[in-house]
């Protein structure tokens, strides 16, 4: 509600709403994520200890000890043949990445067009394709035009992101923890790499920050 009354609200404190139901919560929403990161802990491996990883995770996020491990480079083939590179978190990364985006949804809902369809939560790539139609249907037009952006994930500023971000959200954890994921590194093919520019692509955290 605050975030839809006033636009221009930045929010100082979320971090408190971060505890055990929380995060149980968001690995319920992670568990099923079968792809592993650079540890090979899968969500099965994950709940052996679930009580006690969470409220471990609970108190790293929130006393400033959690560290982010790099994601796992993997390639998708694209339909035009050519490759397109993911980054895979960690399980518990991706854990905590859905605890934030589930403070972030939130707020963004409110700031985005209502055109906009792309990873936005009771929206899908259907009810864009409908939008599309209706407004062939109704206002004449004839053409519809297919971009993509090249490499749009791996050329996204970090600098202008934090910017942005400290616009409406001004909470230390939580910006730190965005900028620890935005540092994590990249393995590929046993190369860890740490990229100035970019957010990668796969993981949960992605689509709130781009």
């Amino acid at each position: 509600m605050l975030a839809r009354s006033d636009p221009e609200m930045a929010f100082t404190s979320l971090n408190h709403y971060i505890d055990f139901e929380w995060v149980r919560y968001a690995y319920d929403c992670t568990r099923k994520d079968g792809a592993v990161g650079v540890d090979g802990q899968s969500g099965e491996d994950y709940a052996v200890n679930l009580t006690q990883n969470l409220l471990g995770l609970v108190d790293r996020l929130k006393s400033g000890r959690y560290r982010a491990l790099p994601v796992r480079r993997h390639f998708i083939a694209k339909a035009d043949g050519s490759l397109r590179g993911l980054g895979i978190p960690a399980f518990e990364d991706k854990v905590a990445q859905r605890a934030i985006v589930m403070l972030l949804e939130p707020i963004y809902e409110h700031d985005f067009l209502d055109c906009s369809f792309g990873f936005r939560p009771g929206r899908s790539a259907h009810e864009a394709l409908r939008s599309v139609w209706k407004g062939i249907m109704y206002r004449g037009g004839q053409w519809v035009l297919d971009v993509d952006v090249r490499k749009y994930f791996d050329s996204i500023d970090q600098v202008k992101l934090r910017e942005l971000l400290a616009r409406r959200v001004t909470d230390g954890v939580v910006r730190r923890l965005i900028d620890k994921w935005l540092k994590a590194g990249v393995l590929d093919n046993g190369q860890l790499s740490y990229p100035e520019l970019g957010t990668p692509q796969g993981g949960v955290i992605a689509p709130a920050t781009t």
